[in-house]
């Protein structure tokens, strides 16, 4: 089945998303790390590109995202930046970045500065609300992120879906008011229930993301999962859409095939 392409060459805009959302037109959204598939990623259509703390896990094998450096994260983004021209990029602000509103807007400016991204994606509620504020105040457009927040894992202990509870779910739905109340153009939601998602997409005026949320006004994946190239890692949210791995590996092995057998380079690939 042939993809969806679009030929709209228009800069995705936060003001485009929230139009976005006003008008029923679902938004796609992927990860990159790296130049050449932030190209790929920006050429195939795809709305909005999430440089992700999850960098940590896909390109430098830590177990968590924990580690995740503000160096290494401004430069993921700024590779990644250099290849877009249409969607909108945002960049995760790291943990321990935004602790505080100092802090938080001192590196947010670094951020924005050094990468040249459109906006700043930081996990957390009412907890971090005034950092939010902060952040906005300076100019910087903030995405929100609730639900399961890998960058609390050591606190939740778990992987595990979020807010099944009354009171989280409460508090989930409190908290995501109060970032569109603070200024955030966006918020994502991830791994809660599909009908805690329903409730959070009919509040809000502002477009929701899910990541194993059911239908929301968009989706977003990791986009080394989505192609296929983390193999074994199958949870129930994910759909893959390639087997790179398996196409990676058939390639490399061929390409070791022939400079054992003598086979590569043959004459019309040397000079």
């Amino acid at each position: 089945m042939a993809g969806y392409i679009t030929d709209d060459t228009k800069k995705v805009t936060t003001r485009r998303l929230l139009e976005m959302k006003q008008n029923g037109e679902k938004i796609s959204m992927l990860t990159a790390y790296d130049y050449t598939t932030a190209l790929i990623v920006d050429g195939a259509g795809v709305d909005v590109i999430l440089v992700g703390d999850s960098a940590a896990n896909v390109m430098a094998g830590h177990a968590t995202t924990v580690p995740m450096t503000l160096d290494a994260m401004i430069m993921y983004a700024a590779s990644v930046v250099r290849g877009v021209k249409r969607a909108l990029v945002v960049v995760d602000m790291p943990f321990g970045t935004y602790t505080n509103p100092v802090d938080g807007v001192r590196n947010a400016v670094r951020v924005m500065q050094e990468t040249g991204c459109d906006a700043l994606k930081l996990e957390g509620g009412s907890e971090i609300s005034e950092t939010v504020r902060r952040i906005i105040e300076a100019g910087i457009p903030v995405m929100g992120h609730l639900g399961l927040t890998p960058q609390s894992i050591h606190k939740f202990g778990t992987y595990a879906v979020r807010a099944k509870e009354e009171a989280e779910a409460r508090k989930l739905l409190d908290d995501a008011r109060l970032l569109q109340e603070t200024g955030c153009f966006s918020i994502v939601l991830e791994k809660i229930p599909a009908a805690l998602s329903a409730q959070a997409v009919a509040g809000l005026s502002i477009p929701v993301i899910g990541i194993g949320a059911g239908m929301c006004d968009g989706q977003v994946l990791v986009v080394d999962d989505m192609l296929g190239k983390n193999k074994g890692f199958k949870p129930k949210f994910l759909r893959t859409y390639a087997d790179l791995h398996a196409v990676m590996t058939d390639a490399i092995g061929r390409y070791v095939a022939d400079v054992k057998s003598g086979d590569f380079p043959n004459g019309k690939e040397q000079y």
